[in-house]
């Protein structure tokens, strides 16, 4: 007789927690896939650590094949799920599309970055959902300091030195706590003009800090923020983002070059695909994780809407402090359906939660006990440590390191601005030059439209604006791809696959000379654990399409904001390398050039991943 099959979308909070759980009950009795885009198991709370430089990006991530026993790994997105026929089909890393069939499916596809429909925001601003753009983040503010700290024109310096995060939640509120810290070590290397330090912004609508957490919390939270330098703003939020800065709800305007957009997260589309019974975008479950009428099928962490048997009515929140705990449950009770074990229905009251707001500052209320200050920060590493499923040594080792010795500022390059748009549906993976992310979707039937896949659809958007308002190229960052190139690719016959040089960042030149030119070339919301797919946005005339023909393939958004909108030191003619026969002006790449296409690039008490 067959072992049971056992399919696991997402390797998140409740994805990895359910794989492990399984793998223990089951003993080899079941053969266990786990779907997902990466080998790794990332641990979110941690994120903005990495962003200000204090943990290496391979502290927070935890190897699926290395801690999972007897659980097979297959990397991809899930594109679609055939509840009849019970099949899951998906895109794996190099566009290879497979099939893989269960007899019990469990969906822990997570959450995606919230998008609002502000003018301006999807082509301007960055996400926080995963390693990627937290290494780009890193990258783009010491970019701007090291840029700052040079700049001729004060304007110019405050700008680059204005940093602005939106959503005050528990990502938002470390971004910005971590952040101040991160720059302020900086400018101590690279001083910057008479008077002048960093700044960092926090708006929210809302009416206080961590609005989701008890008042005490938040009171300390906005304490600190405010010492330490946060320009904290509530009850404000942004009207419109341009390439120069942002227009407050207030009517005010801030330069700045850079938007880092935290507003909260929303359920995984793929929930919405299978045509089930939903609330607000997630998947209806029973108290047992099961969804009703289909008795194969269970749901954990974000992708579910969970009963909350603690508050009648109600279902739990989005963080994945219940993801976490809802992993095992899910994980038992699919054991149990195959008879292995006794089922049981989700219950669980909050421990506390902690937020880490740099140095030895911090915010915790572990079992109600209201902590700040340096118990509350030794509280909150402790419960991280505890709480990681791995590389414990190696995060004790490196906040020791950190607090004994100056943090490493470099630019290391390895994550360009376009390849983390915030409309992305998987920000756990950087997008790369002629591919899309869902390469192989539109031939395999994918019900989810346009929030799923490349950047077709939103790149058109980004090129015109949200307002409707086209963008010049200059406002690109120079030695990105060109908008009116069909994916996004570097030009071919081009050496090193580097972008057209014949103008600034790699667009075609206009006339006797490098100079702006109009793009309004094709431009998806949501991010996702697991998968997504649009249509093929019609290519923009170009002038040299026809000498450069360019293979079909997503619309690489470039990113219009921050750090690079001027070119580089030496960027002008002369200054890079030799030019293919026949190129009129040659223009040394930025720092943010799209690479060869060779290369290619959870917070127990935040959310699922």
């Amino acid at each position: 007789m067959s072992r049971p099959r056992i399919v696991i979308v997402g390797a998140g909070f409740a994805g990895y927690r359910a794989a492990r759980t399984l793998s223990r009950i089951t003993r080899r009795h079941a053969d266990i896939t786990l779907l997902n885009p990466t080998d790794y198991f990332l641990y979110l709370p941690l994120l903005p650590q990495v962003a200000a430089g204090i943990l290496e990006p391979r502290r927070v991530t935890v190897s699926l094949s290395g801690t999972l026993r007897h659980v097979r790994l297959v990397l991809g997105e899930a594109d679609a799920i055939d509840l009849d026929g019970h099949t899951v089909q998906y895109t794996g890393p190099e566009g290879d599309v497979g099939t893989l069939s269960y007899d019990r499916l469990i969906l822990a596809a997570g959450s995606v970055n919230k998008l609002l429909p502000i003018p301006g925001v999807a082509e301007h601003a960055h996400g926080f959902r995963g390693l990627p753009e937290a290494l780009y983040l890193r990258d783009h503010v010491t970019r701007q300091v090291e840029l700052a700290a040079t700049a001729d024109d004060p304007k110019s310096c405050a700008a680059r030195c204005t940093f602005v995060v939106v959503g005050a939640g528990y990502t938002g509120t470390e971004v910005a706590a971590q952040g101040q810290l991160f720059t302020d070590s900086q400018v101590r290397k690279h001083p910057l003009r008479t008077g002048m330090r960093p700044r960092w912004l926090l708006l929210d609508i809302a009416d206080r800090v961590l609005p989701e957490l008890d008042e005490r919390l938040s009171r300390t939270a906005d304490r600190v923020l405010r010492q330490r330098g946060v320009d904290v703003r509530m009850g404000t939020s942004v009207k419109e983002a341009t390439h120069n800065g942002v227009v407050l709800s207030d009517g005010s305007f801030v330069d700045t070059r850079t938007l880092v957009w935290c507003v909260g997260v929303r359920p995984d589309p793929l929930a919405e695909s299978l045509e089930l019974p939903m609330e607000k975008g997630r998947l209806l479950v029973d108290p047992h994780l099961q969804v009703p009428g289909r008795p194969e099928v269970f749901a954990a962490g974000d992708a579910a809407a969970v009963p909350d048997l603690e508050k009648p009515g109600e279902y739990t929140p989005m963080t994945a402090q219940h993801a976490w705990r809802q992993g095992r449950t899910v994980g038992q009770n699919v054991a149990a359906s195959l008879g292995m074990g006794e089922r049981r229905a989700y219950r669980h009251r909050d421990m506390g939660f902690v937020v880490d707001l740099g140095g030895v500052k911090a915010a915790a209320n572990p079992l109600g006990v209201p902590l700040s200050g340096v118990a509350a920060g030794a509280v909150t590493r402790g419960y991280h440590l505890a709480a990681m499923p791995g590389n414990r040594v190696r995060v004790a080792a490196d906040w020791l390191l950190d607090a004994v010795l100056p943090r490493q500022a470099v630019q290391l390059g390895l994550v360009r601005s376009w390849s983390v748009p915030l409309d992305t549906s998987s920000p756990e993976l950087a997008r790369v030059p002629g591919r899309s992310e869902k390469g192989a979707q539109d031939q395999h039937g994918d019900k989810r439209g346009p929030s799923r896949t490349g950047a077709q659809d939103t790149d058109a958007e980004a090129s015109t604006g949200s307002g409707g308002t086209e963008h010049a190229a200059g406002s690109r960052e120079p030695g990105e791809p060109a908008r009116n190139r069909p994916g996004g690719e570097p030009a071919h016959g081009r050496p090193g696959g580097e972008p057209a040089r014949s103008g600034p960042g790699g667009e075609p030149a206009k006339g006797p000379g490098p100079g702006p030119a109009t793009a309004t070339g094709p431009v998806e919301g949501g991010r996702a654990d697991g998968p997504g797919g649009t249509e093929q946005p019609d290519p923009v005339q170009d002038p040299d399409a026809a000498k450069h023909p360019e293979p079909p393939g997503p619309v690489k958004r470039p990113d219009s904001r921050a750090g690079g909108r001027e070119p580089g030191p030496g960027a002008g003619p002369g200054t890079g390398g030799e030019p293919p026969p026949g190129t009129p002006a040659v223009h040394k790449p930025h720092p943010d050039a799209p690479i060869a296409p060779e290369s290619r690039p959870q917070h127990p008490s935040k959310g699922d991943s």
